[in-house]
């Protein structure tokens, strides 16, 4: 799938509220606007993401259904691959299955033993896409073991979460796309989307489309916007990829809160026309997923600003 050009640009919403009756109604409501992608989260122990998904197949018609992204460590690609067998044969070739490492942190509960993770990564992706491309895989790698097959291939992409320069590399040669988290703009289209396309001309395919997140908070007030920030970004600056990550983009992390320049560049706020018109401007590089921010609003009505900029954006 080639990056969206100007004249066709995709947006997508991260939908994550803690009740699964109130996930769908928003996915329905995304249906219904004709965002491009709803994407599910799978963090902190929330309701089951692809659980939710294959709900929402019966009461959506067009949106396509995305995870950013499952982690790897607690599920095997098989038994991952068994869930979208039955997610495709709800919505055909409305799924798409994002993957990743996530964080030591968030993965010690369930005891995994969190090392090298992008090479852990790099087999996971290969038994998936083998199989979903030839219909069987018979894998022997240092992290996994995986044999099976299924009676036809599947068209579900897998793409891969990306921070780090070797990460967009890897998306570039191995996966169908790259999803960012809380990555400042000009660092993805500087930094990962060179790493991206050189991994994919190392391997002689097109480059795959880099899933931008970006912080969304439809409001004028400059308080609010600073303190979403704040609550919704400033954790990710305690894992040490993330640091990483934000000190090459030129953000240095530091303990407090993190700097406005770090809150100006990262999170897209303003009037809905000024939210429209930013997103807009990102999609002609990169596809768009939409974080909703709240900024003193509920959940629900940072959600509903952010729908409404969506809407915008893609009617201009």
């Amino acid at each position: 799938m080639p990056p969206p050009s100007p004249s066709a640009i995709s947006i997508g919403m991260v939908v994550q509220p803690d009740e699964t009756h109130t996930t769908l109604e928003m996915i329905g409501m995304a249906d219904r606007a004709r965002v491009d992608t709803v994407w599910l989260t799978a963090g902190r122990l929330r309701p089951d993401a692809l659980t939710i998904l294959a709900a929402a197949t019966q009461t959506t018609t067009r949106v396509r259904l995305g995870t950013a992204v499952i982690p790897i460590w607690p599920r095997h690609p098989l038994a991952l691959a068994q869930q979208v067998r039955a997610l495709e044969s709800l919505a055909p070739g409305r799924i798409r299955l994002g993957v990743g490492p996530s964080t030591a942190a968030a993965m010690s509960p369930y005891g995994a033993g969190f090392r090298r993770p992008l090479s852990h990564l790099w087999e996971y992706v290969t038994v998936l896409r083998t199989l979903f491309e030839t219909g069987r895989v018979d894998y022997r790698g240092e992290f996994l073991r995986a044999k099976g097959r299924i009676p036809a291939p599947l068209p579900t992409p897998v793409l891969a979460s990306a921070l780090g320069e070797g990460a967009f590399r890897f998306c570039g040669e191995v996966t169908d796309g790259a999803i960012t988290w809380v990555c400042p703009p000009r660092y993805v289209k500087d930094t990962g989307l060179p790493a991206l396309e050189s991994g994919a001309a190392s391997v002689d395919r097109d480059p795959p489309p880099v899933v931008l997140c970006v912080p969304t908070l439809a409001s004028q007030d400059a308080h609010a916007v600073k303190q979403a920030a704040q609550q919704y970004v400033s954790m990710y600056t305690r894992f040490q990829y993330y640091r990483e990550m934000f000190q090459k983009a030129g953000h240095p992390p530091a303990d407090g809160p993190i700097s406005e320049a770090l809150v100006r560049e990262l999170v897209v706020h303003g009037s809905v026309e000024e939210v429209a018109t930013r997103l807009r401007e990102l999609a002609s590089w990169s596809e768009v997923m939409v974080f909703p921010l709240t900024g003193g609003l509920t959940d629900r009505e940072g959600w509903d600003l952010c729908l409404e900029a969506v809407n915008l954006a893609g009617q201009k």
